[in-house]
Parts: structure tokens; C-alpha cells; sequence
């Protein structure tokens, strides 16, 4: 792959060349589809011809491009699909790397499940893959579609398939139910399955169906509410705390205290959406405040500009950061 890099004034013209012709058809998309996301994008010029790529538009930007069609490449070489999304974290790496060439996708950031193998789709999802690789208990934190829990999910199966640990264990806090969880219809298991829907969702994704079902039964794979942690030791196991802002402090103790031998812990939430009755302090809150500093926990802070569902998204998430500061704005003003 060659790289000839002319420049005029701010404007710059970049041509390369591609290798294996066979991976093209996936680089560029059906109907170029991908270049022209690229285009829309950056505001510049890709135009295929054969195995060459033309990129001309403003200086900084064909650099970008540059960047991510080589990553996307490279992502082909390894065995990797290619679709909008794989665009879209090129692009986001590329600006946040600056216009250097490939490599954006590093060693150590690619999560392999028995379905697909995951890489980041930004650059703080890259720094998220990285601690949950080198940290006993990580904490990951932001607003929804950004990751954190489907990557931590995604780590502990590829842990478990590597035989670094013997079992996941996946809870959450059923907030909701409060103490009217009784009063539901269905065995217990029917009563909180709702809370842990999108960690089945996640495990889905990764195993094939009737692995799930298996390792399930089995007891490899758990999952059960906040409440079901007490008095237990969780010895050789990846655990995965969802949701954890609606934690009070006690429970939030009582969870990071279960950490036995050869265990690893990641705590997901997002702080902005506690939902816990007015005046209990948020347990994940407490807990970073806390734990501020100890050697061998990571905190990684996500926001709207890293959330890598539909596009609207970000902007949604966006919006409402602005409207709850403004309300914070004008409670402050009104308080004597």
C-alpha cells in the first residue's frame, strides 16, 4: 500500500494502492457506500479506480481518511468484516490519532467470542478494552450505547473461553421491583429476568445460543440480582455489576467485597440516570469517591461524544446533558 501525499495551500491530494483486490468489494462497500460515508463525513474526495483510491480535500482531513482506509484494510487482512459501524470507529480513532497512517486498531484492544471478534469503536472504548485486560476491577462509566457493558460481557467470555477464569458471574440491581417484587407474576426467575434481559441480550451476541443455555445450566455463566451476592466469595470468576449508579453504598460494599482468588470485577453505570428514591446516595457514587486512588482499579470515564449506536443517539444524549444542566443552573439561582 502506497501513500504518494501532495499538498497545496490547505488543500491535499493523497492516491493508495491496495494489494489483495479480493478485499476491496468489502472496503469500499456495496455501491462504494463506505467511501461515500467517509466523504460525507470529512468533506472530502474519494474516488476508486481499479485497486487505487484518489483522496483530495482539505489537508487534515485527507490525512484522516487516509488513516481510516488503511485500518479498515488492515481490518480485512485479519480476518475482520468491514461494515458502517467498523467506518465510523475508523473515522473516530483517525481524528483522535491524528492523520498517522494504519495501526489503529492495537494490540490487545481486539476481544475474541466464539460469535465474532470485537474491536473498539473509539478511542476510549480502546482505553476501556486495555484496563479490563490489565485490572482486577474496572470501572466503566457513561451514558447508554457506549459500550461499557457489552465490552466487559464481551471480555469476561473471552476469558472464560480462554480458561483465564472457570465462570462469569453478571448481576444487576432490580431497582425497579423494589420490595413489590413478590407481588409480580412467575417464579423468581420470572420476576427478574426483566432486569437482566440486556445481559442475555449481550451473551447472545457472543456464544451461540445453545452454549448460553448450557453454560447457564451448568452454572458457568450466571446471572442473578444484586441481592443474590451476599455471603458468597467469588473465587475464578469474571464479574460484571450492570447498572450499578442504583446501588446504595452498602450494597455496593457488599458487592466489591465478594472479590476472591484469581477474580476479576468490572462496575458499569452511568450517574446521570440514578434511580434510587430521592436523597439515597448512589452506592457507584460512593464507591468512587472511596476507592479514589487505590492500585489495581481503573476508572474510565465514557460521554455522549463515545456512544456508538444510530448516530441520533449522541445528539439525544447530548440534548438532555443540556437541559439537566440548565435545570441545575436554575436551582442553584433559586436557592437562598
Amino acid at each position: 500500500m502506497s501513500t504518494p501525499h501532495s499538498r497545496e495551500g490547505g488543500e491535499g491530494r493523497i492516491h493508495l494502492q491496495f494489494e489483495n483486490n479480493a478485499l476491496l468489494p468489502q472496503l469500499f462497500g456495496e455501491r462504494d457506500r463506505n467511501l461515500e460515508r467517509i466523504e460525507r463525513q470529512l468533506g472530502v474526495s474519494v474516488v476508486p479506480r481499479g485497486n487505487r483510491v484518489a483522496i483530495s480535500g482539505p489537508h487534515a482531513s485527507t490525512g484522516i481518511a487516509r488513516a481510516a482506509l488503511q485500518s479498515l484494510y488492515e481490518r480485512l487482512e485479519r480476518g475482520l468484516d468491514v461494515d458502517a459501524a467498523s467506518v465510523d470507529a475508523a473515522l473516530r480513532l483517525a481524528q483522535a490519532h491524528g492523520d498517522q497512517p494504519g495501526g489503529l486498531w492495537q494490540e490487545g484492544e481486539e476481544i475474541r467470542t466464539r460469535r465474532r471478534r470485537i474491536g473498539p469503536r473509539g478511542p476510549v472504548q480502546a482505553q476501556y478494552i486495555r484496563a479490563l485486560r490489565a485490572h482486577d476491577l474496572v470501572f466503566g462509566l457513561g451514558p447508554a450505547g457506549t459500550g461499557k457493558t457489552y465490552l466487559a460481557v464481551a471480555m469476561a467470555v473471552d476469558m472464560l473461553m480462554s480458561g483465564a477464569v472457570e465462570r462469569i458471574v453478571l448481576s444487576r440491581p432490580a431497582v425497579e421491583a423494589g420490595e413489590r417484587l413478590g407481588f409480580l407474576p412467575g417464579d423468581l426467575r420470572e420476576k427478574v429476568d426483566p432486569y437482566l434481559r440486556p445481559l442475555y441480550d449481550a451473551l447472545y451476541d457472543m456464544l451461540p445460543g445453545e452454549q448460553v443455555v448450557r453454560r447457564i445450566e451448568s452454572g458457568e455463566i450466571e446471572i442473578a440480582p444484586l441481592a443474590f451476592m451476599r455471603g458468597r466469595t467469588l473465587s475464578n470468576a469474571y464479574v460484571i455489576l450492570d447498572e450499578a449508579q442504583n446501588t446504595t453504598p452498602v450494597q455496593m460494599k457488599m458487592f466489591l467485597t465478594r472479590l476472591g482468588e484469581n477474580a476479576r470485577m468490572a462496575v458499569t453505570g452511568d450517574l446521570s440516570q440514578v434511580d434510587l428514591p430521592r436523597g439515597t446516595r448512589s452506592g457507584l457514587a460512593d464507591a468512587l469517591e472511596t476507592l479514589a486512588g487505590l492500585e489495581g482499579i481503573a476508572v474510565v470515564q465514557f460521554t455522549e461524544m463515545d456512544v456508538v449506536r444510530h448516530g441520533l443517539v449522541s445528539r439525544i444524549v447530548a440534548a438532555y446533558d443540556r437541559r439537566d444542566k440548565r435545570v441545575l443552573q436554575r436551582r442553584k439561582k433559586d436557592e437562598p
